[in-house]
């Protein structure tokens, strides 16, 4: 009686206990970094020994304050190919419960795989306002919110089906990477559609779709020699994530106790004179009241977003990451979560959102800056994202009359700071972002936005482009976010107007288009752009020029700021033009003696390929 008695409650307590979950939710053999931390979460579950199959070694069981969760590392070397291990769960050395875990085959040269770089061109898509192409996922049992298209901050339906169905098109635009804000589930109760208040990081929010489909996206767009970049967040979860709302250690996640807001003063990271009091409230506050701040400095917590984004680049075959928020971390553990990416995958890249508008701020952050040096850090980060150049192209093609510090200068300043990057080349170059005013509504005028994407395309670096732009889609921040973020005309059943088709563009529409698809198709193939060198002239009257060139080849690059019409001598630009005589303007197909002088209308650019 007394055994039966035992027995039952042995059966009772592991029935409580069964594990509701484990992540990684699978793994792959063969990685670089050997050493694999699971999570496993039920019930109790800590109260229990660990064991292993396989002959595998668990180097690590660490039990937390939380009962219900228990991590346990294990040593992978050995795993050379798919498996399934069996882990065991024991109460005074009696099995209770067992848990099969499935080891993967990497694809081959996974560790090799090449990410974005200045040959590409990245489409920024805002997912739910881009296209519906599945209407019966527009609203699930198990999410909060709900479509109402009638509100701007509200969900209005795109998904990944939608952008898959519109690959072609983006592909037209001369675009050859797509990323997309964050895809994973964001069960947030009102404004879930951006993706960044996360609760859930190893799926796909299911008002998107599946797993499965953003595998089939990946899959697209590589049968088109296309890339795909995850929008990856490490500052922060939504409170919604299930994680936060059982903690797994107090200091998962930086408490004041609770809730602390930060100062997002980003230079109190390296500012000589801080306090630790505002460095805390930047790197440690909250950036809104439901997103949690993660605690990066909790080896727990580094473990898990270094796996988990580890986890995503094998699962969906990715190409690169961009990193919201990056410099808001705990600097010292975003550096390690970058550098065991890296490490693990050399040639793959990672662009970080350092929102900063000094040159020498920005460049702390990147890989091997000499200025991060003074202070004995290195965030091994790849790219960063060139903040100071779209500052200058926020208002520069409306100042109409140069002067020291105005007009066209500034475009040219920005460039001559340069020098405190370790590798400009790898920047991200954009006139806007889904954070920023849409550029259309800086510009309503379409040759501006001609003068500011030739300057995109063509100075070095990694050009981005945000959806809508190429049609001249409008939008006003100062009316709020949703307002730049737009539903793309076409994306859904019943659209007066479908942009998605030529035969669907108004008239203003097929304008932007035209130019937009016809600039950044040219530059696909010009290596002298993706990789050459740059020489700049200081403007005069408000007339910008600038070559990109390499041994073989050149391209004159001009752009007349000024509301009048310039004609100007070529002499001084010998340098540049070396024993060129003509060019040709790669979009209008007009040819150019460049020998004595050259005319240009009134806020216009021209880009020469020099014969």
């Amino acid at each position: 009686m007394k055994k039966l008695l035992s027995l039952l409650l042995l059966i009772s307590a592991a029935a409580f206990a069964q594990i509701q979950k484990t992540e990684p939710p699978f793994w792959y053999a063969g990685m670089k970094n050997p050493s694999l931390q699971l999570m496993f979460y039920g019930e109790n579950i800590g109260q229990y020994v660990v064991s292993v199959s396989n002959d595998v070694t668990i180097t690590d069981v660490t039990r937390t304050g939380n009962p219900n969760y228990i991590f346990v590392t294990i040593d992978t070397k050995n795993i050379s190919k798919s498996t399934t291990l069996t882990f065991s769960f024991s109460e005074k050395r009696k099995t209770v419960f067992t848990k099969k875990y499935e080891i993967r085959d990497r694809e081959k040269n996974s560790a090799l795989r090449k990410g974005f770089d200045a040959s590409d061109a990245i489409y920024l898509i805002m997912p739910d306002r881009f296209a519906n192409g599945n209407p019966s996922n527009d609203n699930t049992d198990n999410t909060a919110e709900k479509m109402d298209r009638s509100k701007p901050s509200g969900r209005h339906g795109g998904d990944i089906k939608g952008i898959i169905d519109h690959l072609d098109y983006i592909q037209s635009t001369g675009a050859t990477t797509v990323w997309n804000t964050p895809l994973c589930e964001d069960n947030d109760p009102r404004g879930s559609y951006h993706g960044y208040a996360q609760s859930d990081v190893y799926n796909i929010d299911p008002r998107y779709g599946t797993n499965e489909d953003y595998l089939r996206l990946s899959s697209e767009l590589h049968k088109r020699n296309m890339k795909l970049v995850l929008d990856y967040v490490t500052n922060h979860w939504g409170s919604e994530h299930w994680m936060i709302k059982d903690l797994p250690t107090y200091d998962w996640i930086h408490q004041f106790p609770g809730y602390g807001q930060s100062n997002y003063r980003m230079t109190t990271q390296y500012d000589p004179y801080h306090s630790e009091t505002d460095k805390k409230y930047c790197v440690d506050g909250w950036f809104v009241k439901t997103m949690p701040d993660l605690n990066q400095a909790n080896p727990l917590v580094l473990n898990y977003l270094i796996q988990n984004a580890i986890w995503w680049i094998e699962y969906a075959n990715l190409d690169g990451f961009r990193v919201d928020t990056y410099s808001y971390c705990d600097k010292e553990g975003i550096s390690k979560w970058t550098k065991a990416i890296t490490d693990e995958y050399p040639y793959f890249n990672i662009v970080g959102e350092v929102w900063m508008h000094d040159q020498a701020q920005m460049a702390y952050w990147q890989k091997d800056s000499k200025i991060g040096a003074i202070q004995n850090y290195n965030s091994y980060l790849p790219s960063v994202m060139d903040f100071t150049l779209h500052d200058a192209i926020s208002g520069v093609f409306n100042e109409d009359k140069a002067s020291w510090d105005k007009g066209i200068i500034k475009v040219y300043e920005n460039f001559v700071n340069d020098f405190l990057y370790p590798n400009p080349n790898s920047i991200l170059v954009f006139a806007e972002n889904h954070d920023t005013q849409r550029i259309s509504h800086w510009y309503p005028d379409l040759n501006k936005y001609k003068m500011a994407m030739t300057l995109v395309a063509t100075i070095r670096g990694i050009p981005q482009l945000y959806y809508g732009s190429e049609i001249g889609m409008t939008g006003d921040k100062h009316k709020g976010d949703g307002d730049i973020r737009h539903d793309f005309p076409g994306g859904w059943n019943g659209d007066a107007n479908d942009a998605f088709s030529p035969s669907g563009r108004t008239e203003t529409q097929k304008q932007y288009f035209d130019f937009t698809s016809k600039l950044f198709n040219w530059r696909k193939s010009k290596t002298l752009i993706h990789n050459g060198k740059t020489m700049q002239f200081l403007p005069e009257e408000n007339v910008y020029v600038y070559f990109r060139y390499n041994d073989s080849e050149s391209v004159m690059v001009i752009i007349n700021n000024s509301d009048q019409k310039k004609t100007f001598g070529t002499a001084r630009f010998k340098e540049g033009m070396k024993d060129f005589k003509t060019g040709k303007d790669v979009l209008a197909g007009t040819d150019f003696d460049i020998t004595k002088e050259i005319s240009i209308d009134a806020k216009t650019s021209l880009i020469l390929e020099l014969k």
